[in-house]
């Protein structure tokens, strides 16, 4: 399980003119909700939270959430940003309860290279990059292993071949393709050519011969 600290502090004041000045002074608003307390609104400094998501996978890492004095263990919801500058304005944490399961979403990390890549040129489509799980927040896995090294061209994984840690109860569709391992472009374009350079076969003209040249059949 991968978690990190952080220090958020509380804040009394809200409103749109209140976020607004946040953002001014480097800061951001921020809000902590979750099962049997009241959501709390709350003030984080703008660049540290830039520094923490650039080194954490945030939907699957455990935030302590240092708050006054008192630490809250947390993850990240939701984090809203700026259509067009990509700018955090807010973010919502939720608390943790023991015991208690939590829906995370956690990466794919696929091992090694696929027998139709290594052996025939093949080219391996990652169709997901994470999966929807259902698990205790103690034992929230920091990724999950997908295996390519079998496959060959034609092939793939689903969902349903997942190797999953126990504990671990899985969201999506157990049909869900994870990845494929297709033939080469080359192959694949050499192909469409030739089958579209052949020249045509044009049509036998027959036509109706004119009287004087069946007169002079006769």
């Amino acid at each position: 399980m991968a978690t990190a600290r952080f220090s958020a502090t509380p804040r009394t004041e809200a409103g749109t003119g209140v976020a607004r000045k946040l953002r001014q002074s480097g800061h951001l608003p921020a809000v902590i909700y979750g099962h049997g307390r009241a959501p709390q609104s709350l003030v984080l400094n703008a660049h540290d939270l830039e520094q923490l998501l650039a080194h954490i996978a945030y939907a699957s890492t455990v935030i302590e959430l240092d708050i006054a004095g008192k630490t809250a263990v947390t993850l990240i919801r939701d984090i809203q940003r700026h259509p067009f500058k990509k700018e955090i304005l807010h973010v919502d944490f939720q608390e943790l309860v023991a015991g208690e399961k939590v829906t995370v979403s956690v990466p794919l990390v696929f091992i090694g290279t696929p027998d139709g890549v290594r052996n025939s040129g093949g080219i391996l489509d990652q169709v997901m990059h994470d999966v929807s799980i259902r698990v205790d927040p103690s034992v929230i896995p920091n990724h999950i292993d997908v295996d390519v090294t079998p496959l060959a061209i034609g092939h793939g994984l689903h969902v349903r071949d997942l190797k999953l840690p126990e504990g671990v109860e899985i969201l999506d569709e157990e049909s869900a393709t994870i990845c494929t391992v297709t033939a080469p472009k080359a192959v694949v374009e050499e192909t469409v050519v030739t089958a579209t350079t052949e020249a045509p076969v044009e049509p036998e003209l027959i036509r109706k011969p004119k009287p004087e040249e069946a007169e002079a059949e006769k």
